[in-house]
């Protein structure tokens, strides 16, 4: 479960992430509890509040991100298309 941070000041609290160290030792436990971060999404989360981005500049890029998603699309189908015919 994410917790939705809207103001970065207030306080939330979130269930913490437990990874039990059984017989297969620390190593196993570490790389289970990465896995369990990403799914959560908080390394993203990490990584996008450790520098500020101007909201024009957050726009541009939104922007930019949807259109690559949409040449991909587009040329997936097109690959498609030209492999039926």
């Amino acid at each position: 479960m994410r917790c939705p941070l809207p103001n970065p000041s207030e306080s939330v609290t979130c269930k913490p992430l437990e990874v039990q160290v059984g017989d297969k030792g620390i190593e196993r436990a570490i790389k289970h509890l990465k896995r369990k971060m990403a799914a959560e999404g908080i390394l993203r989360e990490l990584k996008r509040r450790r520098h500020y981005m101007k909201p024009s500049v957050k726009r541009r890029k939104k922007m930019s991100e949807a259109a690559r998603r949409r040449r991909k699309r587009l040329k997936a189908d097109e690959q498609q298309r030209g492999g039926m015919l």
